[in-house]
C-alpha cells in the first residue's frame, strides 16, 4: 500500500482521483437528502411535498438538470455561521415538459424556512436569466418564509433582483408562479408579476400583511387562509388562475397550461395533432342557445361543442364569472376564447370582466395566440359602484387590450351585443379580423324596449293605449334597426352563418389568418388606463 492510499483510507482527505469521485458522490447524496428525514417527515405532515418530489411531478422523467446544487451562503453572524447546508433553500435547474424545456426553481421550506437569502437569491437570478436566454418557459415552485431576517438587507435587495427579470421576461417567456406554501410581504409581488398563478387549497397562501398585523392595525380577527388562502384569491381577489385540492392534481395542470403555450414570443404554441372532424356539425347549438334574448343558458356548452373533443382550461374560472377566459384547441391549433357567460349577470361587463378579459387578451397577443370572441353582451353593468369604482378607465383596459393586439383575431355574435359593450368586445370596428354572426344575432345601440322608449317617447305618451302603441314601437324598431341582416348589409359582420358550421367556419378562417403580420407604431411602448 501506498502512502497516498494509507492517507486516503484513514480518514484524511482523499488525494487520489477515485477518492475524490467517491467524495463528490457523497456530497452529492448530502444535498439530494436535504437537511434531515425529521424535516421532511415534517413537511410531509403539513400535507405537502418536497421541493425535489415537486419537481419530479412538473417534469418529464429523469429530464431535470441541477444548477448550483452545492451553493452554500457566506453569511455570518446569529449563528449563520454553523449552518450552511448545500442548495441554501432553492433548487434551481432545468428539464422538460413533454419534450419541451422548462426551467424551474424550488424553495425547500426545510431548510430555513425556504426563506430567501443572498446566495438563494443569486440562484434564483442565474436561473431566470438562463431562461430569459434560453427563451423557454419559467416555473417558480413557491413555499417560503420570505426574506432571510438573519442577512438583512442583502435578503431584501435579492427580491429587487428577482421583480427586475420578472418585468424584463414579461411577454418573453411564459411565467408561471405556483404556490405550494406561505407567501407574505414583498415576495407576493412576484407571483403578481408572472403570467400565470396557482394555489393550493389550505397549504398555500399570499398576503402582504398577515393576520397578526391586520389584527394589530385595524382589530379585525381572520385566519391566514380567510386572508389570502387559495378561494380568497381565485374568487374574490382575482390573484390566482388555477385552485386546485393538492400538489399532485395541480402540478399535473401546470403541466397541461404548459402545453398549451408557445416557449417564448418568437415562437407559435406547439400544434397537436387532432381527431375531432373540421367539418362536424354541431346542431345541438341550434337548441342549445335560445333565440328568446332574455333567457340565459351556459356559454361554457357552447364552448365545449366548438372546439377539439370539447377539451378547454378555463383561466380564472371563479372570479369575474360574467366573462369566460380559456385555452382551447381547433383543429389542434391553440385559440384563446373571450365570451360573455349569460348565466351569470346576464353576461354584462363590469369591472373585475373587463380586467380579466384585458389581461387575457393581452397573454394571448403576447404568445402568439390568435383569439376567439363569443359575444351576447347586453352592456355595461349600471350602478353607482361601477361609475365611482371606475367603469370607465377599466372598461378602456379591456378596448385597449383589444386595439393593441395583432394576432389573429375573429368575434361571433351569437345573440345580443348591445352599445360599447358591443364595440368593446372586439367589434369589427376596432380591428376585428373577421366577424361572424348567427341568424339570432341582435347588433344595436340598447335594447328595442329602451330605445323605442326613447325615439318614441311622445308618440307613446300621446297615444290613447301606451301599451299598446310602445309594443308596435318596439316591433318597428326590431323591423328597421335589429334584423340579424342589419349590420352584414352595412359590412359590419364578415356573414351570417349557420350555428350548425361555426366550427368548420371557424377553423378555415385561422388557418387564412396563420400567418397574419400586422406592425404596431415605433414608440418605447404604450401608455395603457390603470
Amino acid at each position: 500500500m501506498t502512502v497516498l492510499d494509507e492517507t486516503a483510507s484513514s480518514g484524511g482527505e482523499p488525494t487520489d482521483s477515485r477518492g475524490r469521485v467517491a467524495e463528490l458522490h457523497e456530497i452529492r447524496a448530502e444535498a439530494l437528502r436535504g437537511p434531515s428525514e425529521k424535516a421532511t417527515e415534517a413537511q410531509h405532515a403539513k400535507g405537502k411535498l418536497t421541493a425535489r418530489e415537486r419537481i419530479e411531478l412538473l417534469l418529464d422523467p429523469d429530464s431535470f438538470n441541477e444548477v448550483e446544487q452545492l451553493r452554500r451562503h457566506r453569511a455570518t453572524g446569529f449563528g449563520l455561521e454553523a449552518k450552511k447546508p448545500y442548495t441554501d433553500g432553492v433548487i434551481t435547474g432545468w428539464g422538460t415538459v413533454e419534450g419541451r424545456t422548462v426551467f424551474v426553481y424550488a424553495h425547500d421550506f426545510r431548510i430555513f424556512g425556504g426563506a430567501l437569502g443572498e446566495a438563494h437569491a443569486t440562484k434564483i437570478h442565474k436561473i431566470m436569466d438562463m431562461a430569459i436566454a434560453a427563451g423557454a418557459p419559467l416555473v417558480s415552485l413557491n413555499d417560503g418564509a420570505g426574506a432571510r431576517i438573519q442577512e438583512g438587507v442583502s435578503a431584501l435587495a435579492g427580491y429587487g433582483g428577482i421583480f427586475q427579470r420578472n418585468t424584463k421576461a414579461s411577454g418573453v417567456i411564459p411565467q408561471i408562479s405556483v404556490m405550494l406554501g406561505p407567501c407574505a410581504g414583498g415576495a407576493a409581488y412576484s407571483p403578481a408579476l408572472t403570467d400565470f398563478v396557482f394555489m393550493v387549497r389550505d397549504t398555500s397562501q399570499m398576503f402582504i400583511t398577515g393576520p397578526d398585523v391586520v389584527r394589530a392595525v385595524t382589530g379585525e380577527e381572520i385566519t391566514q387562509n380567510g386572508l389570502g388562502g387559495a378561494d380568497v384569491h381565485a374568487e374574490t381577489s382575482g390573484v390566482c388562475h388555477f385552485a386546485y385540492d393538492d400538489e399532485e392534481t395541480c402540478l399535473a395542470e401546470v403541466r397541461y397550461l404548459i402545453s398549451m403555450l408557445p416557449s417564448n414570443n418568437r415562437e407559435n404554441p406547439p400544434v397537436h395533432e387532432s381527431e375531432d372532424p373540421v367539418e362536424r356539425r354541431s346542431d345541438v347549438l341550434l337548441d342549445l342557445v335560445p333565440a328568446d334574448g332574455n333567457r340565459p343558458y351556459d356559454m361554457t356548452k357552447v364552448i365545449e361543442e366548438l372546439v377539439d373533443d370539447g377539451d378547454y382550461l378555463e383561466v380564472h374560472e371563479r372570479w369575474a364569472r360574467n366573462i369566460i377566459c380559456a385555452l382551447a384547441r381547433l383543429d389542434g391549433q391553440v385559440v384563446g376564447i373571450v365570451a360573455n357567460q349569460p348565466q351569470a349577470l346576464a353576461g354584462v361587463l363590469d369591472i373585475e370582466a373587463s380586467e380579466k378579459a384585458a389581461r387575457f387578451v393581452q397573454m394571448c397577443d403576447a404568445f402568439n395566440i390568435p383569439i376567439l370572441t363569443l359575444l351576447d353582451v347586453p352592456g355595461f353593468l349600471p350602478g353607482v359602484d361601477q361609475e365611482h369604482g371606475g367603469i370607465i378607465r377599466h372598461g378602456a383596459k379591456l378596448l385597449y387590450a383589444y386595439c393593441n393586439a395583432t394576432v389573429p383575431r375573429i368575434s361571433l355574435i351569437l345573440r345580443k351585443a348591445y352599445g360599447g359593450a358591443y364595440i368593446v368586445m372586439d367589434s369589427q370596428s376596432i380591428g376585428a379580423d373577421l366577424t361572424y354572426a348567427w341568424p339570432t344575432n341582435e347588433i344595436a345601440v340598447m335594447g328595442a324596449e329602451g330605445a323605442a322608449n326613447v325615439i318614441f317617447r311622445r308618440q307613446i305618451a300621446a297615444a290613447e293605449d301606451p301599451e299598446a302603441m310602445r309594443a308596435r314601437m318596439v316591433k318597428e324598431y326590431k323591423a328597421e334597426l335589429m334584423h340579424p341582416y342589419y349590420a352584414a348589409e352595412r359590412g359590419l359582420v364578415d356573414d351570417v352563418i349557420d350555428p350548425a358550421e361555426t366550427r368548420e367556419v371557424l377553423i378555415k378562417s385561422l388557418a387564412m389568418l396563420r400567418n397574419k403580420h400586422a406592425d404596431l407604431p415605433s414608440r418605447k411602448h404604450g401608455n395603457p388606463p390603470q
